[in-house]
């Protein structure tokens, strides 16, 4: 499959068109971003990890029965997906407190949450993706209220999912987003799962494995990377 015209360049990657209307080539780039794209740094080897850590887990969710727009593998940090109507909207789970829960609400950091928090913000970086519920989603139009049920059920069924496949690598699912579309009216999970989007604590250390280390200039972004990625069996080689 041939990518063609660029569609759209996000933070951290690049989609195109291609011969075939229904489906893209989504291509992971080195950058990394924090504040809402303010900061931007690159980062060898990341779009790489990314692209492979991506399709690891959506193979692993699509084996549990969870719709993606996956359809495979091109390249190292290349995909070929479904052309989604993206919702904007992204579904977050909350397994631990972190982030911004912790600066609104003042719980300390690592606390429990059972059961998970499921909260909804709006894809809007320049209002820097505002909190908001189904009521909102409802008034404005976002998305229907039978589609959210389905987004809600299935961010739910991915966190069981990955809570366990991350536990057995002695890995910590503390909080994750997720981004879905319409496929010919059916509800797809979309976009990406990567610790780009999700926070990952070693069990052990409570060390953190993810984007965090660039937003709180802890270093050893690639290689924490690296290490989530290979102990959850993701093959980067």
């Amino acid at each position: 499959m041939q990518k063609l015209a660029e569609l759209y360049r996000g933070k951290a990657k690049t989609v195109y068109t291609t011969e075939n209307p229904d489906l893209l080539v989504l291509e992971f780039r080195n950058d990394t971003s924090a504040l809402d794209g303010q900061r931007i740094e690159q980062f060898e080897r990341k779009g790489m990890l990314n692209n492979k850590f991506n399709h690891f887990i959506m193979e692993k969710l699509a084996q549990a029965g969870i719709p993606t727009q996956m359809e495979r593998l091109l390249s190292d940090t290349e995909v070929l997906v479904k052309k989604l109507e993206m919702v904007p909207v992204e579904c977050v789970i909350r397994n631990r407190a972190a982030g911004s829960l912790v600066k609104r609400l003042g719980i300390p950091e690592g606390t429990l949450l059972n059961p998970p928090l499921f909260d909804l913000f709006l894809k809007n970086d320049a209002m820097h993706d505002p909190m908001v519920n189904e009521s909102y989603c409802e008034t404005f139009g976002w998305v229907s209220k039978a589609h959210l049920a389905r987004m809600r059920e299935l961010t739910y069924q991915a966190n069981d999912v990955l809570s366990k496949l991350f536990d057995q690598a002695g890995l910590i699912l503390v909080d994750f987003k997720l981004e879905f579309g319409l496929f010919k009216g059916e509800v797809v999970l979309g976009d990406e799962f990567s610790p780009d989007g999700s926070r990952l604590w070693d069990k052990n250390t409570l060390e953190k494995m993810d984007k965090d280390r660039f937003r709180q200039s802890l270093g050893g972004l690639i290689e924490a990377y690296e290490a989530v990625a290979r102990r959850i069996g993701v093959k980067l080689d």
